[in-house]
């Protein structure tokens, strides 16, 4: 009855005749509210600073015909929901797509995380992927929505204009391929890097209390319209997790390779690692713990810097160019479903890296950053 009620709200919502959709449609809601408080030393003229942010927090509706045949379609249409009033980003700014599925496997068309992103993020035991516990400014300088090839430095990528398939799962071995469309660049009229578009390709395997992953992303053309040569870009990753008893490890290496657009030529390359634990200890009480680091940036000297995204920025080539990051969380479960933690973040910049903790930006090179937090998600 409850399911019912849904649908037939959502039809009102839309438009459509709703006691039709209830007999019919499986459309569902579903989303994550998550609110993060806190206190950062960011350093330099900006000091202590408080923030609120509102990471992964998003609202949903998805949906699932039967087409006969072994064969469905299926929708979905996920937006950013800020409880904060901050970032309104709108419909469908998240992961959302349009596609059919079979025996075949699913072929799907939309906004969505590349499968280099949806195999790595699995591995991130121990830490988020953005907020003050994010470690994608060292691991991938950064991870939000992009449009086209914008942010070059960043591979945690939720790209638009996406044409994905995912394999069928075999005893849980799994596939996934994505490349983008050219929407962005309809308008360009040639020159170098005119036509810049993504490939990725991810593959897992997961069974009982083993997940192991892999992925490789190269982006064509990303230099810039216009740059004196072409420039394409590459990244991979392996990773896995082990959970024993209450206790969940995991770790991920990544590197990224950055070709420079100028005449001068050469590349950029960096690598970056995370090792984490995630421990059930008691009833509802948990502890988090994680290690992340970025090494040195090697490549030609006075190479430019690659900008990510949140104000990350890969620096240039040179020693002294990496960072580590230390966090630990306390953690307790009121239910299955909402979860409060409390914490501490460290990020150690060698002299010459400028990382940020996720969320405040600023950081001047060699400073060290650090913060206290706390978080309340609920999931539902």
């Amino acid at each position: 009855m409850q399911k019912k009620l849904m649908a037939v709200a959502v039809a009102g919502m839309l438009g459509a005749p709703a006691v039709a959709l209830a007999q019919s449609s499986t459309v569902q809601i579903y989303g994550t509210l998550y609110m993060e408080y806190s206190r950062i030393d960011q350093g330099g003229p900006r000091q202590d600073v408080d923030i609120l942010q509102t990471p992964g927090s998003n609202i949903g509706f998805k949906g699932e015909e039967k087409l006969g045949g072994g064969l469905s379609a299926w929708f979905q249409c996920e937006s950013t929901a800020d409880i904060r009033g901050q970032e309104q980003d709108g419909w469908c700014s998240r992961n959302s797509a349009l596609g059919l599925k079979g025996g075949f496997g699913n072929v799907f068309f939309g906004n969505w995380d590349t499968p280099f992103k949806r195999t790595i993020s699995p591995t991130n035991v121990g830490g988020n992927d953005t907020g003050v516990w994010g470690t994608a400014n060292l691991l991938t300088a950064g991870s939000t929505t992009f449009n086209g090839a914008a942010s070059r430095g960043a591979f945690k990528r939720r790209q638009n204009n996406t044409i994905n398939y995912d394999s069928p799962n075999f005893a849980g071995f799994q596939v996934m391929l994505a490349t983008m469309s050219l929407n962005h660049v309809t308008a360009v009229t040639g020159g170098t890097n005119s036509k810049p578009r993504l490939w990725s390709i991810g593959a897992q395997y997961s069974a009982g209390p083993l997940y192991v992953s892999a992925g490789y992303e190269k982006h064509n053309e990303f230099g810039g319209i216009g740059a004196a040569r072409e420039a394409d870009d590459k990244g991979w990753h392996v990773g896995a997790a082990y959970t024993w008893g209450p206790v969940r490890v995991g770790g991920q290496f990544t590197q990224q390779k950055f070709e420079h657009s100028t005449t001068a030529g050469g590349e950029s390359k960096v690598k970056a690692w995370h090792v984490g634990v995630d421990w059930n200890i008691a009833g509802p009480h948990g502890l988090r713990a994680a290690y992340t680091q970025a090494d040195d940036v090697k490549g030609p000297a006075g190479a430019p810097a690659i900008a990510g995204s949140q104000s990350q920025v890969r620096p240039s080539p040179g020693g002294n160019t990496g960072a580590k990051m230390y966090q630990i969380r306390y953690v307790y479960n009121f239910s299955k479903r909402t979860e409060f933690t409390f914490g501490y973040v460290k990020l150690d910049n060698e002299d010459a890296a400028a990382y940020n903790i996720l969320g405040v930006s600023g950081a001047t090179a060699g400073s060290n950053p650090d913060a206290w937090g706390m978080g309340l998600r609920h999931t539902f």
